[in-house]
């Protein structure tokens, strides 16, 4: 596929970055030239902030906000959700992550992560659910807390996602303690997985393991900001931040090690070496990493034939790159990467909609899009 016509790509980037306020306007049509097919960006809302996270709930979104507000985006405008749990902005936390309950239709159950505590200086990511009643979340529950709880700013993760046999899965970042992501007695650094009324499975790979955490389902992670699960195999797909480089794709094996900080692609940010190994015997090599780094930020694959050409991609968004990332994969691995949007803002998630378009939440600026067939 050939890369976006440098043109049009311009002519996009300044008709959506110079829009004021488009919250209760038509969106804005514009062509991506793609060889290949016809593809549209549409720019649906422009007045969030800092936002995180993207659910679909009927025919509606639900959009979280880092300072703590849950929007509820109806296709025009966006109503802000009461009766939240108190999610602390601190550092790179807040809220960050929505996710519907596998029977959402029938139960209108919600859950929520981000960085809770008792103070700004005791904080941690948790994980809470409540059922969605019109403008409101009622009947909430706190499930999960990662310990310890502490100072940091840094590293909370966090996605969650329902894998097919309704099992929920929790991202945490290592909250930038290099050593504890190798260390079981805590839940820096790992993936958790929980039933889905926060209780632990007794088939978890560290249940009764001496002092291991049992909810922990794979360690050795730095800061995992993207999960999905693959369409097909029902494999779920992680990725993480590296450090100065390093940034990582990986498919969650139970019990697996992800090596961080034994392995590393990457080098601390003042230049200092943090290991001189890529592989770490005992430990998982990543399907596809960085250097330098793009700072990844939520992720899934697409597979509806609205837009045939990219049935199978895998999307990422870009922080630091600042481009709506695709990679081609065959077989589990990438053999193609392609960089859409570049330089148009932040971007924090994608996700593919129940229409088969693509949804995407950039910051600075703050905007609702879609990339749909034209």
């Amino acid at each position: 596929m050939k890369t976006l016509l440098s043109s049009l790509l311009l002519a996009a980037i300044f008709t959506i970055v110079s829009c004021k306020d488009k919250s209760n306007a038509q969106p804005e049509e514009i062509n991506l030239g793609l060889d290949s097919a016809d593809v549209a960006l549409d720019t649906l809302y422009d007045g969030l902030s800092a936002p995180w996270g993207i659910e679909f709930v009927g025919e509606n979104i639900l959009i979280t906000e880092k300072s703590g507000e849950l929007l509820l985006w109806n296709g025009t405008t966006a109503t802000t959700i009461s009766g939240l749990p108190l999610f602390r902005r601190v550092g790179q936390g807040g809220l960050l992550d929505a996710c519907k309950h596998p029977d959402y239709e029938n139960n209108s159950i919600i859950y929520l992560c981000g960085s809770a505590g008792s103070s700004n200086t005791l904080v941690s990511t948790a994980l809470y659910r409540g059922v969605l009643n019109g403008n409101a979340l009622t009947n909430v529950e706190l499930l999960f807390t990662a310990a310890p709880q502490n100072s940091s700013g840094a590293h909370f993760g966090s996605r969650i996602l329902f894998d097919n046999s309704g099992m929920l899965f929790l991202s945490l970042g290592e909250r930038n303690s290099m050593s504890t992501a190798q260390d079981l007695s805590n839940h820096n650094g790992c993936v958790i997985r929980l039933n889905d009324d926060g209780s632990i499975p007794s088939d978890n790979p560290f249940v009764n393991g001496n002092d291991a955490q049992n909810a922990i389902w794979t360690y050795g992670h730095r800061n995992v900001q993207g999960m999905t699960l693959h369409p097909e195999s029902g494999e779920i797909w992680t990725h993480e931040h590296g450090p100065k480089g390093g940034e990582e794709v990986n498919i969650l094996k139970k019990g697996a090690n992800y090596g961080w900080p034994l392995a590393s692609f990457g080098i601390n940010y003042n230049g200092d070496i943090i290991t001189k190994d890529t592989f770490v015997e005992g430990t998982e090599r990543p399907v596809h990493y960085w250097v330098p780094s793009i700072a990844p930020c939520g992720m899934d694959f697409y597979y509806s034939d609205s837009i045939p050409q990219w049935k199978g991609n895998l999307f990422l968004g870009a922080l630091a790159g600042k481009h709506l990332n695709m990679l081609t994969i065959v077989n589990n691995q990438v053999v193609s990467e392609e960089r859409l949007l570049q330089n148009m803002a932040r971007f924090r998630a994608v996700r593919q909609g129940p229409d088969g378009a693509l949804y995407i939440i950039t910051e600075s600026p703050g905007m609702l899009l879609r990339l749909r067939p034209e």
